[in-house]
């Protein structure tokens, strides 16, 4: 017996359905602006295979903890197994990102050929692959720091398994190393999946120092040229921004300069304070208080409350 209902009987409309005035307005919409489409010709790095090797490496960044489980009958060798078929996971999945980030460079409209792409590609992913011991150790570090600033992580492996700010560095110790290899584009996505995900905004180029601890992190903002020291604690709603957007004389953007503040180490920061400025420095092992506005450095050991700035050296 054949359905009564009229939606099982309709076809799904296709292409063929499409008025074509409606379709020819809007590919005018897309040719009178080019920088809105893509194609082979020039291509970007695949978004969904970037959400991939997020995943990817907080898997390597914990085995075990995330992705595969890893065999228990032979604990060394089964991990062993399971690192070395990541491993060349990660390296299938990246290289072709790399190819399309290097051969087609947004930053500048100048790509390279593809055979120097690939080259550079290589390079890239054999000083990743050197560098992850680096990553992981740094990684092991904000995990302590985690719970043993947390106290509402009972053990370890919440932190590992619960924070987000963890994730976060996780994303971002991979990707820093790809922005200081000068690869294009593939940083910053990496990053924005990242940001997607856990509410962190953390941009490839800050260098955060290990044993950092990014707490609740929801609307946390760390610019391209920060500089994070040892041992520093983030609330969330924290800023570490630019003072102003500068420009040339002839109008356009200033970039590549120094314009987000220096943290240096075992700096605290609480939730909702503002940091401004390439110049602004705060010292060593000082407290800025949430909700504080600052755009001038602090000596060592400051205490800097608000809404009226004012600032004290902690007691010995």
């Amino acid at each position: 017996m054949s359905s009564s209902n009229p939606s099982n009987q309709r076809s799904e409309p296709g292409l063929a359905s499409v008025d074509p005035r409606r379709l020819e307005s809007i590919m005018q919409s897309v040719a009178d602006h080019p920088g809105t489409y893509r194609s082979s010709v020039t291509p970007t790095p695949d978004a969904v295979m970037v959400a991939s090797l997020v995943d990817r490496f907080l898997w390597l960044a914990f085995p075990g903890f995330f992705g595969p489980p890893i065999d228990a009958s032979d604990s060394q060798e089964g991990l062993r197994a399971g690192v070395s078929f990541l491993i060349e996971d990660i390296v299938r999945r990246l290289r072709p990102q790399l190819v399309t980030a290097f051969a087609y460079d947004p930053q500048d409209g100048e790509g390279c050929l593809e055979a120097e792409a690939s080259t550079r590609a290589d390079a890239t992913i054999q000083r990743l692959l050197d560098a992850v011991p680096t990553i992981r150790g740094l990684l092991a570090r904000d995990a302590v720091a985690g719970y043993e600033g947390d106290p509402a992580v009972r053990h370890p492996d919440e932190a590992i398994l619960c924070h987000p700010g963890l994730h976060a560095l996780v994303v971002h110790r991979f990707a820093h190393e790809m922005h200081q290899a000068g690869v294009p584009l593939l940083p910053r996505m990496l990053a924005e999946v990242s940001h997607a995900r856990t509410g962190i905004d953390l941009h490839p180029g800050a260098i955060i120092g290990g044993g950092c601890f990014i707490d609740h992190g929801t609307g946390v903002v760390i610019g391209e040229t920060t500089i994070i020291g040892e041992r520093c604690r983030l609330y969330q709603g924290v800023t570490l921004g630019a003072r102003r957007i500068e420009r040339n004389a002839d109008g356009v953007i200033r970039r590549g300069y120094r314009r987000h503040p220096t943290l240096e180490d075992e700096v605290t920061v609480y939730a909702g304070a503002t940091i401004l400025g390439g110049e602004t420095v705060i010292g060593r092992g000082s407290v800025v208080n949430g909700g504080v506005f600052l755009v001038q450095s602090v000596p060592a050991g400051s205490v800097v409350s608000g809404p009226r700035l004012e600032v004290n050296l902690r007691p010995r």
